[in-house]
């Protein structure tokens, strides 16, 4: 593999101009394509095959609900009721200006007899109103009309506020603390490289291919449904990875620029020896990424893959685009007093202490790391998951549904949906009403309602607790043993149960499928069994400690100021799989980058402790700075992101502080020095495997110099 990207950067600094303009010419096609042909992404999130799915289709099939809904809510001022004349009145007209709104299909009046939708005190009341576009596709400006509706009809002296699914809005992206987190990696570069030209230059780069593969789900959203949050994650995770990938190469370029070979040369050797790392960490990510579809989620797949995309387009970046950069900027990319002849530059006395003094107290060292992360990972024992989003404090979907919730009951934002089909309908959701109320946490029930031609009947169900309570999942599996089949629990709250059970269910096989390959791959890189093995345990910790302190921030509030978080609660089902899967592949990098100078030592000679030490001094900084690079880029996203977004990143960037400082920084060199030679061993029956030569050991003198 060093041998072949080493002719491949050779042959972009022959050909860098032709390889800028292609690459300026994808992007272009990219940024066309997108503004011709994007389409919309799915908000929510179910599992097909699962029941509550099945009849989710089967109701808005059944009883026409195929347009998203929105709830207005109505309390009349204190000591009075909402059916005073007065206040009937302005009831009326908010019902008649919402009807009127743009995309609107109807809006029903809480206070009709025929469908009253008032609470027993006749102080709260709410109005459904139903857009003729699909829960997803409400656009912006029809939100705005809604809102500037809600906002004119308190003037009345009502208290209104907004809640519902057409109220639900896509994550975007290039917020203020996006841009903080982008330009912390520009300085974080800039004081690597002691060159702002260069830092630009990385920075640049890693925007074109993180930018393709942005706009390429932009595009893919016109052909397939992607969810909602998967532009995010694909720019999130692309830009982090890209800049590292870039910094990678260019660091080793440098390196060969100093030790006096020719920018020809130079290009050829840091694409064959890092661009190898580069490609090898790549693969695992995207392992780790397409690796998603083992939990038989068609979203979570496509987000998987779309994501997956992104690395291999940020890959081909690094391996073509930056060189060909390279090959322009020639000696350049040094600070200027490096750029004249052979130049070596001091070593920072930092690392060469660091590494004595965990070497030294290597069992100290493990065991306080493994400790401190143990420690770190005990929240992950009360770790609940849910679909529900839980709006911020301030916003009118909470205050609406904090109404509801005291004029109907906690219930009453997360009903629960029963099914009946075949035979009579209407009378058998009659008989299974009369049982259903006696159920633990049931609160009240509506109802009956059949649909058109009395084919069906839905019952709705209100529970006593919240939707997002551990009681109200349980009501869901209490349902469907006493209903014993004869009907389908559904709604948005069973949906979640169900997702949230089905992701449970595939993390173990996720786990062995991912580590499995990447321990495979990992033997074929490094040639050994333990330093793999080290490698995924050491990944273990990081993931624990970082759901752990996740659970801390985001489910017990514990420093929640911190990270602009206002309300609390489960995290999102999505949560627990994605950053496992993110974090797996990017941990793994960090073990390619560290191991494979360590490696490299070790081809050369060195003792199994020179090696630990004279890879760590090389690798050590360069891992750093992209640790500090990927933490401010994932940082970025939390203060400003939506709910899943925020919770994931958060998880990332604790994760990447784990796993960079406190993983590859202290325990596997700890680990690798206290197993001495046996770390490289491998095998007999393993020695026929080929050798990837990660490091370019194969590369000749010549290739370093001509």
């Amino acid at each position: 593999m060093a041998r072949l990207l080493h002719r491949l950067g050779l042959a972009a600094h022959r050909h860098r101009l032709p390889i800028v303009l292609l690459w300026l010419l994808v992007l272009a096609g990219s940024i066309l394509g997108a503004t011709t042909l994007a389409g919309t992404t799915a908000i929510n999130l179910s599992m097909p095959g699962q029941e509550s799915t099945t009849a989710l289709d089967r109701i808005k099939d059944e009883f026409g609900m195929t347009g998203a809904t929105a709830r207005v809510v109505v309390k009349a001022p204190d000591g009075q009721q909402l059916t005073t004349p007065e206040n009937a009145k302005a009831v009326g007209e908010l019902v008649a200006n919402l009807a009127k709104l743009p995309g609107v299909a109807s809006a029903g009046n809480p206070l009709d007899p025929a469908a009253p939708a008032v609470n027993r005190d006749q102080d709260l009341a709410y109005s459904t109103v139903t857009y003729r576009a699909r829960m997803g596709e409400v656009s912006a400006e029809e939100r705005t009309a809604l809102l500037e509706a809600v906002a004119g009809s308190r003037a009345s002296g009502l208290t209104v506020e907004v809640t519902g699914e057409a109220m639900m809005t896509t994550p975007e992206v290039g917020g203020v603390s996006e841009a903080i987190g982008v330009i912390v990696a520009l300085l974080v570069l800039a004081l690597t490289y002691g060159s702002l030209v260069t830092a630009g230059m990385n920075l640049l780069t890693a925007a074109v291919g993180v930018g393709i593969g942005a706009l390429g789900i932009t595009i893919a959203t016109g052909f397939m449904e992607l969810q909602s949050t998967t532009p995010v994650l694909a720019t999130m995770l692309g830009l982090a990875v890209g800049i590292d990938y870039a910094l990678f190469i260019i660091n080793r370029y440098r390196q060969e620029l100093r030790g006096g070979a020719e920018v020809g040369a130079a290009i050829g050797v840091a694409v064959g020896t890092a661009g190898s790392a580069v490609v090898t960490a790549g693969v695992t990510v995207v392992i780790a990424l397409v690796g998603l579809a083992v939990a038989g989620i068609p979203l979570l797949t496509q987000m998987g893959i779309a994501a997956a995309a992104t690395i291999v387009v940020s890959v081909l970046v690094a391996v073509t685009l930056v060189p060909a950069v390279l090959s322009y900027l020639g000696r350049r990319a040094l600070p200027r007093k490096q750029r004249t002849a052979a130049a070596e530059v001091q070593e920072s006395g930092f690392y060469r202490g660091w590494i004595g003094l965990v070497l030294r107290r290597r069992i100290s060292a493990l065991l306080l790391g493994m400790v401190a992360l143990g420690v770190l990972a005990l929240p992950v024992l009360s770790m609940r998951t849910t679909l529900v989003q839980i709006p911020a404090a301030d916003s009118t979907q909470a205050r609406a549904e904090a109404l509801l919730a005291d004029g109907f009951g906690k219930g009453f934002n997360g009903p629960l949906l029963v099914l009946f089909e075949g035979g009579d309908p209407v009378a058998n959701a009659g008989r299974a009403a009369e049982t259903i109320g006696r159920l633990d946490d049931v609160d009240f029930l509506a109802p009956p309602r059949p649909n058109a031609d009395g084919s069906a009947a839905l019952l709705t169900v209100f529970p006593k607790s919240g939707p997002t309570s551990e009681a109200t999942e349980k009501l869901v599996a209490d349902l469907r043993a006493h209903l014993g089949g004869t009907a389908a629990v559904t709604g948005q709250t069973a949906v979640g149960v169900d997702v949230g059970a089905a992701l449970n269910a595939a993390l173990p096989l996720y786990l062995a499928v991912v580590v499995g390959l990447a321990l495979v791959l990992l033997v074929l890189v490094f040639r050994s069994l333990l330093v793999p093995l080290v490698g995924v345990l050491g990944f273990l910790l990081t993931v624990g400690a970082s759901l752990g302190a996740t659970v801390a921030v985001f489910q017990w509030g514990w420093l929640a100021g911190a990270v602009n978080l206002d309300t609390t609660g489960p995290l999102i089902s999505l949560t627990p799989i994605v950053v496992i899967g993110i974090l797996f592949g990017l941990a793994m990098d960090y073990q390619v980058f560290l191991v494979s100078r360590m490696h490299e030592a070790r081809h050369r000679g060195g003792s199994a402790r020179d090696a630990i030490v004279t890879g760590f001094r090389q690798a050590a900084p360069v891992v750093v700075a992209a640790a500090l690079i990927m933490l401010s880029v994932f940082a970025g996203f939390v203060p400003a992101g939506d709910p899943t977004v925020k919770s994931i990143a958060f998880a990332l960037a604790i994760g990447i502080l784990f796993d960079a400082f406190v993983v590859r920084m202290v325990l596997v060199p700890a680990a690798l020095a206290l197993l001495g030679n046996a770390a490289w061993w491998l095998p007999k029956w393993l020695r026929w495997l080929p050798e990837l030569d990660v490091e370019g050991a194969t590369l000749t003198t010549r290739n370093r110099t001509a």
